[in-house]
């Protein structure tokens, strides 16, 4: 999809294509660095971080592992619940191992922080956070996020993973969805 393909539906693009690549490839190149001669494990979280995971794992220069985990902490409204459930679990064990949780944005950090409390549990050698956007207006709970893509302003996004209504995720870009179409 392009940018035309929204029409009135697209309100303003807040990071291009070339823009999420381009720190794509800085983020995978301070991975790599940090990661040198050692394992990585990378948990993506379903399903907005399909998009992030894909492309840097890509854009790594060395062999990373990939499993993925499905969490809910909103059950079937938009708000909140408050509690956490796992959706979908890992299929890999990660006592031992270097985990690195990709994820696309974070907006309150509450379902991250359970999530890390969750895996830290399970005996890692290290847990870690990669997050192509974080909403810093909207951060509840403290999370310790190593590699950060993009600071946004606190507005409803898509693409690039993203979604409204599990449509737009499929955007290279990541854009602001024209009120009209949820307010």
């Amino acid at each position: 999809m392009e940018e035309k393909d929204l029409g009135a539906d697209l309100a303003s693009v807040l990071v291009t294509a070339e823009q999420i690549q381009d720190k794509l490839a800085e983020l995978a190149a301070r991975i790599d660095e940090d990661y040198q001669g050692r394992d990585l494990l990378l948990v993506g979280v379903l399903r907005g971080a399909v998009m992030v995971m894909a492309d840097l794992a890509r854009t790594l220069h060395h062999p990373v592992e990939m499993d993925w985990m499905a969490v809910s902490s909103y059950g079937s409204g938009t708000k909140s619940s408050g509690v956490v459930r796992i959706l979908k679990d890992l299929d890999t064990d990660v006592a031992g191992r270097n985990v690195l949780v990709v994820e696309d944005i974070i907006d309150t950090g509450l379902t991250l922080s359970w999530l890390l409390t969750n895996l830290s549990s399970r005996g890692p050698a290290s847990v870690e956070v990669c997050a192509l956007l974080r909403k810093p207006d909207m951060i509840r709970v403290d999370v310790p996020v190593r590699y950060v893509g993009f600071d946004i302003p606190n507005e409803f996004v898509i693409g690039y993973g993203l979604d409204y209504a599990q449509k737009y995720r499929n955007l290279p870009f990541v854009g602001t969805l024209a009120p009209h179409l949820y307010a």
